[in-house]
């Protein structure tokens, strides 16, 4: 099994339940005044909703899906928009990375590489809009 395969069956294993976005706002939210700064007066059942979406995104484009989505959330998230900083990102992929750690059943330290592996083009294509 290929890590893109892994991934999408960790995100399914992880997606069971709702507690899973919320703590990966929390651990998000953690990481930098900046960022618990931009979720202030944010809707966060829509936003862990957006959530879900995105990173089911990232997946899809690793498993060969078009990127047509994740440019329009690359521009969404560019500094004439919401302005995500491209540091950011990092800090996004440790609290998802955190978050997988303790929702999934089956995760390991190779799973855990593979997730980075995986969402790493997608993540870069939504940062280099900035």
């Amino acid at each position: 099994m290929n890590n893109t395969d892994l991934v999408f069956q960790s995100y399914g294993r992880c997606c069971r339940k709702e507690a899973f976005f919320e703590d990966f706002y929390h651990h998000f939210m953690a990481s930098s005044d900046d960022i618990r700064a931009l979720f202030r007066d944010t809707d966060m059942a829509a936003q862990r909703h957006l959530l879900r979406h995105g990173v089911m995104q990232l997946i899809l484009y690793a498993r060969g899906m078009s990127d047509r989505k994740l440019r329009a959330l690359g521009e969404s998230h560019s500094r004439r928009r919401y302005n995500i900083r491209p540091e950011w990102y990092a800090l996004w992929l440790d609290a998802l990375v955190k978050t997988v750690r303790a929702h999934d059943p089956d995760y390991t330290p190779e799973l855990g590489a593979a997730w980075r592996e995986v969402l790493m083009p997608g993540i870069n294509l939504i940062r280099d809009a900035y």
